[in-house]
């Protein structure tokens, strides 16, 4: 191998005249796109096949450096060059390896939609994270991250050599690398989620990742990327990460209580003490919730025999606003897992719910949104007590020109929930909020947040069918943005609308319905008869 290229390290880390060279091009070619290629594709061709590394590497860098702006046009040549950087992966120069690396996973979307370059692909990659040269295994293990995004389920079935090599690079990396291995981690967990719950594979991945968790102190800065990395990997294991989720639980809680603990100190004595890490708070509670998520109903002796629930409600109060929109998250998985504990802490809670209602802080307005729609669901009909704080900032939201269109879907499923909840109270107000909820309500993935919030709308309308009128087309294609509900809503949409069908009287009717755009005509008369 070229242990004399370590040398010159730190000259490629740094931002040089090569890498603004690589920056200028990457924009020179999102500006001309493909008129590029004729120019660019001669010096490439020349320059990939030199004998000179160095101008080899050059080439390599062009060819990422394009990526993004000329994919259009590459994509003809992309069958030829892929085994080219498979090739060039093997090089004994490090710096090829390296930016080979990076090239390949500047074309991983593409790539990922070849099936037969999926197991190359992913083989050659792992042969580069296992590489004995630092730089390769940073740059390869970044690229793999890349590539797990793109390929997801395709790499389901590669798991054994994934987690075997993943595992093997954890006692092979040093600090800096392991940061970026913990991401690679966790963005496989992200991507084939629970997939990962087998015996198999919980004994292949677990036991480095708890041997560096029990190794690190919770001072060591690289805890928060070893803590992101596990809330991943928490979630996507469900219940196969009950083995592991009592010391790490107890941790967690640890580490909330002195975070409070030195902001407290810190706002006291500002001169003597620091505040915090604010990033451990967040990825903490995040970690909580990937917990709570995975485990579920299993969660509730964690919580039982702790002090979370006093802990998050300090947590709620800071000031940092992603420590607040965690910890709304966190809220809502606990609501969904073990309600039995929110429920006496609840009307403290709901304060802090409402105040954060503000779509100036979008993440932060949409996950305490969130969780007031958890809550719905579990408290039914004593969801009525807040009621009068809560319905004026929701209508107020799903109003407001140019709000995050996640937080408009956010709010439509949080006032269908509502609805579900308390519909004789929401009914009057129905003509506040009916006509955004349709328009959002068309664009949500079937699921059974949009489930509950439909079934929800489906209890107002019956108690105030007036109130849809105005909106009425907009209310069908709502309905009509379902492909597969269930048997028990797909009854209540029929009984709505053949409802508003007799009350209209059949000219009437026919007058409507002949307004409505053709394909949603059509597909309303074939799924519902009309």
């Amino acid at each position: 191998d070229d242990d004399d290229d370590d040398d010159d390290d730190d000259e490629y880390s740094e931002w040089t005249l090569r890498k603004c060279s690589a920056a200028a091009l990457d924009i020179i070619a999102s500006v001309y796109r493909d008129n590029l290629l004729p120019i660019i594709l001669p010096l490439l061709k020349q320059v990939l096949g030199s004998d000179n590394w160095v101008v080899q590497e050059s080439g390599m860098l062009a060819l990422g450096a394009i990526s993004e702006g000329c994919l259009n046009g590459m994509m003809q040549h992309l069958p030829e060059i892929v085994p080219f950087l498979f090739s060039c992966l093997e090089s004994p120069r490090s710096l090829v390896r390296s930016i080979t690396c990076w090239t390949l996973s500047r074309y991983a979307e593409w790539v990922a939609r070849q099936p037969n370059f999926i197991q190359p692909t992913t083989y050659k990659l792992l042969e580069r994270v296992l590489d004995n040269n630092k730089r390769v295994q940073e740059a390869a293990c970044s690229a793999f991250a890349t590539w797990e995004e793109e390929a997801k389920d395709h790499l389901v079935g590669h798991l054994p050599i994934i987690l075997q090599s993943l595992a093997q690079a954890f006692d092979k990396y040093q600090e800096r690398n392991l940061l970026i291995l913990y991401d690679a981690v966790g963005t496989l967990a992200d991507c084939v989620g629970e997939s990962l719950n087998t015996e198999e594979y919980i004994r292949m991945l677990m036991p480095p990742l708890i041997k560096k968790y029990d190794q690190l102190k919770d001072e060591d800065a690289s805890l928060t990327s070893l803590l992101e990395c596990l809330s991943s990997v928490a979630s996507a294991l469900g219940t196969g990460f009950l083995p592991f989720a009592q010391p790490v639980f107890k941790r967690c809680e640890r580490l909330l209580d002195t975070c409070l603990r030195q902001s407290k100190l810190s706002q006291e004595h500002p001169d003597v003490h620091s505040p915090p890490n604010k990033e451990l708070m967040i990825v903490t509670l995040d970690l909580l919730s990937g917990i709570a998520e995975g485990l579920e109903g299993s969660v509730e002796s964690l919580v039982a025999d702790s002090n979370l629930l006093a802990l998050l409600f300090h947590c709620m109060h800071d000031q940092t606003p992603e420590v607040r929109q965690s910890s709304f998250a966190l809220l809502g998985d606990l609501t969904k897992a073990c309600f039995v504990h929110v429920r006496p802490c609840l009307r403290e809670y709901m304060v802090l719910l409402c105040e954060n209602l503000n779509p100036m802080f979008t993440p932060v307005c949409n996950n305490s949104t969130w969780a007031i729609g958890e809550i719905a669901v579990k408290l039914g009909g004593d969801m009525q007590n807040y009621m009068e704080a809560i319905l004026p900032r929701l209508t107020t939201i799903i109003n407001r020109p140019k709000t995050a269109k996640s937080l408009i879907e956010n709010t439509s499923i949080t006032l269908g929930r509502l609805g579900l909840a308390c519909p004789e109270q929401l009914a009057p107000h129905l003509p506040l909020f009916i006509h955004p909820w349709c328009t959002a309500t068309r664009d949500i993935r079937d699921n059974h947040e949009k489930e509950d919030s439909c079934r929800g709308m489906c209890a107002m309308i019956h108690l105030n069918p007036q109130a849809v009128l105005p909106s009425f087309v907009f209310l069908c294609d709502a309905i009509n943005s379902w492909r597969a509900p269930s048997q028990d809503l797909a009854t209540q949409f029929a009984q709505i609308l053949h409802w508003f069908k007799s009350m209209a009287g059949e000219e009437t009717w026919n007058h409507i319905f002949s307004g409505f755009p053709p394909s949603l005509k059509g597909s309303l008369t074939t799924k519902y008869n009309l």
